[in-house]
């Protein structure tokens, strides 16, 4: 089943982790058709707030609970997410788009580790942190209001992230949402990697009807760079894969499709 929503189980070294969790049950009713359970997950990442990409963290609560009352063996993966992650936020007419599992209430359940520096998670995995925003096309335009403490103020997704995985032929970048933008994602993975090699960029380009300025940007920046592959798909638009598939080699990605890099 499919969703406006992602959520990626990424294996690497031993390790499993899983990348965000959509917006329902959907991610765990999939696992179960392929096969798949998360009671040896190590790491549950958390790309950034959104309501698409952590409401399903409430069903995940659920999911342990359920294998701890049935005396289920498994054990619980650690959180990672930006210390902005489970803020409050808020949008004209919504009064939460954000995580409705609070930070307090995920400390009940799991361990969490917040970081806005860069995180490995396995010798060829990194979590990036907060995303350096360097380019004059990108990440220029709030999307409604974050709230700290007790005031709010216009909300630039600081805590939006993403995974960069180091293969044998190069980078390998897989992003949530991109509203850090997915050109400054690469640059930053990049620069922590020390490795210029992109192979594959998968995820959401934050590209729904974007500005000129913004899609031309990227059409300029990833004709530059000359990435293997391209598997863009939450957050974007027809037109923006048609666009993209002029400068790269775009693929179609899919609810249960497997990649594998070595």
């Amino acid at each position: 089943m499919g969703e406006p929503g992602v959520s990626y189980l990424i294996q690497d070294a031993g390790r499993k982790i899983l990348f965000d969790v959509g917006y329902s049950d959907v991610f765990i009713k999939n696992a179960q058709k392929m096969n798949i359970h998360f009671r040896d997950l190590d790491y549950l990442v958390i790309s950034h707030g959104h309501l698409d990409h952590t409401w399903g963290l409430s069903y995940l609560i659920s999911y342990y609970t359920e294998a701890s009352i049935e005396k289920i063996d498994g054990a619980k993966p650690t959180v990672i997410a930006h210390p902005y992650s489970f803020l409050a936020k808020k949008i004209k007419g919504l009064k939460q788009i954000g995580s409705i599992i609070s930070q307090e209430e995920l400390n009940k359940h799991f361990k969490i580790k917040l970081s806005k520096e860069p995180l490995w998670l396995t010798e060829r995995l990194v979590f990036l942190g907060e995303i350096e925003r360097k380019n004059d096309f990108e990440a220029k335009n709030p999307i409604g209001k974050v709230v700290k403490d007790d005031f709010e103020e216009d909300d630039y997704l600081i805590d939006d992230s993403a995974l960069a995985y180091r293969s044998a032929k190069g980078l390998v970048i897989i992003t949530g949402c991109s509203h850090s933008g997915i050109c400054n994602i690469v640059e930053y993975a990049k620069k922590i990697c020390r490795d210029d090699r992109i192979i594959d960029i998968v995820g959401g380009f934050h590209l729904l009807n974007p500005e000129k300025k913004q899609l031309e940007g990227t059409l300029k920046y990833l004709e530059k760079i000359k990435p293997r592959e391209v598997h863009a798909c939450h957050c974007t638009d027809l037109k923006s894969k048609i666009a993209l598939s002029r400068v790269t080699n775009h693929k179609e990605v899919g609810v249960g499709q497997i990649l594998e890099y070595k």
